[in-house]
């Protein structure tokens, strides 16, 4: 398997990690909110988009790979945010399984 290199000096995105808090409705169910756990320097990579219709009407999906340093506190179904954009966590691997970098597989939130 091929190392996988990057120059630190393309890390220049400052993202927030935030994980979700299932909140009780007092109906039996639970609202989902988020909190901040971590912020970090990370490098966005646009990886693809995806059109559906729905509802008679086209939505488009945009998808990022994620780049950061290595870190064991991320996983599926937690988000990053950059300022108002926000990036759903779909999956996370090591690419070189050398526990040097991250990358996170994301579809962007509201876009």
């Amino acid at each position: 398997m091929p190392v996988s290199f990057i120059d630190p000096g393309q890390f220049t995105a400052r993202l927030e990690l935030e994980a979700p808090v299932a909140l009780p409705d007092g109906q039996g169910g639970a609202e989902v909110s988020y909190e901040g756990v971590a912020a970090f320097w990370a490098m966005i990579e646009p990886a693809g988009h995806m059109v559906r219709e729905a509802a008679g009407a086209e939505t488009a999906t945009l998808t990022h790979r994620i780049w950061m340093r290595f870190r064991t506190d991320i996983a599926a179904g937690m988000r990053l945010r950059k300022g108002a954009r926000l990036f759903a966590v779909k999956a996370v691997s090591d690419p070189d399984e050398t526990r040097r970098y991250l990358v996170c597989h994301c579809e962007e939130e509201g876009r």
